[in-house]
């Protein structure tokens, strides 16, 4: 996100257009808690993590409409660039429909997709997903080492909200025998059939187990349930540990991928908000890597791309390596032979 904010800065400035940033989301932008960003003040943002200029998921409503106007007239505000995730692209929808009432929303606004959890319309991938799933390959790689010593099945959980997409790709990049995910939720008759599979892969002369679980696959069969069940029923056959690993997922220097990825949104992003100044156009969007193409989609069709009640898109492309996935967690040999 920290390279965006420099791409964009660099590209403003040598645009001649004095840039502003916003702390802490939408708070800031009802508190007014915003300063100018200069060249030097962004300087080294390009290898840093996280947000310098804060984040959080507060979604403007009531009397803030009314104060966000404020800030965007005393400020003479003529563009917004949202650099976010879910929060940032509903504030932005709210504030397209708040148009009517409030006349200084009548200026363009694009957002970038920056969220780990992959879960955003119109791109297939956010900024900061490919470092997190990165983290999260060096994590299980590093559990897997230690558990091949020992037979033992490690049952490992993954951030992504109800999305599964660092859950999916996680379990194939590390060799998983099971992703447990929201989008195909959880079944008693799962849990058994994996433990079948544990069970006569561990007498064959296995000596590890992996399984990912995206952390809300199912409210019921938690992490630490699935872990106590595969213990009881695996015996003296294996052990079995959790491995929640956490806000891990989020740290560390971007990847050279999120890097050049945060350069090239912030790049068109900016030249798309300098186009609609100079038409006189006021249409907002948001960005997404489609393919090989960054494509912009008008902000209008938000609602129509999305499942609001699990904040995330009605299509995933990830889902379509399902099968890739089940593929290669097949134990027994015979069902691959010819006859």
């Amino acid at each position: 996100m920290n390279t965006a904010i420099r791409s964009a800065v660099r590209i403003g400035i040598d645009k001649g257009h004095i840039m502003f940033g916003i702390h802490n989301g939408f708070e800031g932008l009802i508190g007014d808690d915003i300063n100018e960003l200069h060249w030097m003040s962004v300087s080294g943002y390009t290898k840093m993590g996280g947000s310098e200029l804060g984040t959080n998921r507060t979604l403007p409503k009531g009397t803030d409409f009314y104060a966000i106007a404020r800030t965007i007239e005393k400020r003479n505000i003529q563009a917004i660039l949202i650099i976010g995730g879910w929060t940032g692209y509903e504030g932005a929808f709210q504030l397209l429909q708040e148009r009517e009432h409030f006349p200084a929303f009548d200026i363009p606004v694009v957002c970038i997709p920056a969220t780990i959890n992959n879960n955003l319309p119109g791109s297939e991938l956010s900024i900061g997903a490919d470092t997190a799933l990165n983290n999260i390959v060096g994590a299980v790689d590093k559990i897997k080492q230690t558990a091949v010593a020992s037979k033992r099945c490690f049952v490992v959980e993954l951030m992504g909200r109800y999305c599964g997409y660092l859950a999916l790709m996680g379990g194939l990049a590390t060799g998983a025998e099971r992703v447990y995910l929201h989008e195909e939720g959880i079944t008693l008759r799962d849990l058994q059939k994996d433990i079948d599979n544990l069970s006569y892969g561990f007498r064959a002369g296995k000596r590890l187990g992996l399984m990912i679980r995206n952390e809300d696959a199912n409210p019921i069969y938690t992490t630490p349930f699935i872990k106590a069940l595969f213990e009881e029923e695996g015996g003296d056959l294996f052990d079995v540990r959790q491995a929640i690993l956490g806000h891990l997922q989020q740290g560390g220097d971007p990847s050279p991928f999120d890097r050049i990825l945060a350069l090239r949104f912030a790049n068109h992003c900016i030249e798309y908000l300098i186009n609609q100044l100079q038409d006189g156009n006021n249409q907002s969007a948001f960005i997404g890597l489609v393919g090989k193409e960054i494509k912009f989609h008008n902000l209008e069709d938000f609602p129509r791309l999305i499942d609001p009640l699990y904040q995330r898109p009605k299509v995933q492309w990830w889902m379509d390596l399902r099968g890739i996935a089940k593929l290669l967690a097949q134990l027994e040999p015979t069902r691959f032979s010819k006859g």
